[in-house]
């Protein structure tokens, strides 16, 4: 069965691929939002899939993608381990269902690329989980660089470091996961500041690897638990990344995302070491302006987000190509 045309407003029928923690917080976002009619869950754990069904209102629980994709879905969310993105989205889109995909979309550039092909020979809604761009004050941080009023920003440094690190094996398998913890960590920030400053040319990056302690050797060997890499800019600019599992921090989590300019500077930033309270402040000189902190439900925003211009009858969007100049920006993180 081959989804249709969604007329406008109409609730999207939603599926979900995957419903372990990230997939279970997305589905209830959605189910709170109301954007959406929420059809069926598939998850090999069924203990999983069935709470998953309930907490969505009693949905069908399915077998796997191929009875999802049988089951009439204007979308689907892909929660799955990340070796199988691609190929899963792909086999949506192809059947003509919309996609929103859990980070990352692919292992690699190639692999991006096909799935955005994939959506715009499709002409269906393709939607990636990078989530920090949906933290309150974000958007704004944007726009006071888009509308150059941080003066030419010349500096942004970015920083993602996990006390803890995955707890699933299939992590730590570079070609299951495409990398360590710059694919799992770095990616979002990457995004974040390709995003904000409208996705220049990375003209140059150099990097460093390393895996317990010793220099690790891109995606073969053991993947890389701590990063440290500079991107340099069309237009000059410099990113100075740094990322980690396992690092002894004080604290369970560093991130930040800091944009510096001519005329100022702003700044994303965790409070007190948590993984989900965020301030984003606003610098002139030695004094800052607070544009937005905690508390913020942020996580399942794009999800809603994604669901609601799937109810507006959305097709594929340009801007999702912005997801392949990341996926280039990590490739050369681990080729450099």
């Amino acid at each position: 069965m081959t989804a249709g045309v969604l007329s406008p407003r109409a609730r999207p029928r939603l599926g979900f691929l995957g419903v372990g923690w990230i997939g279970r917080n997305r589905l209830e976002a959605v189910a709170r939002s109301g954007q959406a009619e929420l059809v069926a869950v598939s998850d090999p754990a069924e203990v999983a899939a069935r709470a998953a069904a309930e907490a969505a209102g009693g949905c069908a629980v399915l077998p796997d993608l191929d009875a999802l994709l049988e089951a009439g879905l204007d979308g689907l969310v892909v929660a799955t381990p990340s070796a199988a993105h691609a190929e899963q989205a792909i086999r949506a889109l192809r059947r003509g269902v919309a996609v929103f995909c859990q980070k990352p979309l692919a292992r690699d550039a190639a692999e991006a690329a096909r799935v955005v092909a994939a959506a715009r020979e499709a002409d269906r809604l393709l939607g990636v989980d990078l989530s920090y761009r949906f933290v309150r004050g974000v958007p704004e941080l944007r726009r006071l660089v888009q509308a150059g009023e941080l003066g030419r920003i010349y500096a942004v440094e970015l920083a993602f470091h996990n006390a803890y690190g995955p707890d699933k094996p299939w992590f730590y398998d570079a070609r299951l996961s495409g990398g360590g913890c710059v694919m799992d960590l770095a990616i979002h920030l990457v995004d974040l500041a390709l995003w904000t400053l409208g996705f220049p040319a990375v003209r140059h990056v150099e990097s460093r690897l390393f895996a317990g302690g010793a220099p690790a050797r891109g995606r073969s060997g053991p993947v890389e638990d701590y990063a440290a890499a500079t991107l340099t800019l069309d237009g000059g600019a410099a990113v100075r990344l740094a990322c980690s599992w396992k690092l002894p921090a004080g604290q369970d989590c560093v991130i930040e995302a800091a944009f510096y300019g001519t005329g100022g500077g702003a700044a994303l930033r965790n409070v007190g070491g948590s993984f989900f309270d965020f301030t984003v402040d606003r610098f002139r000189g030695t004094a800052r302006e607070r544009l937005a902190g905690p508390p913020d439900a942020w996580g399942g925003r794009a999800a809603v987000g994604w669901a609601a211009a799937l109810a507006e009858g959305a097709r594929f969007d340009p801007a999702v190509e912005g997801v392949v100049a990341v996926h280039e920006a990590l490739d050369r993180i681990y080729g450099a």
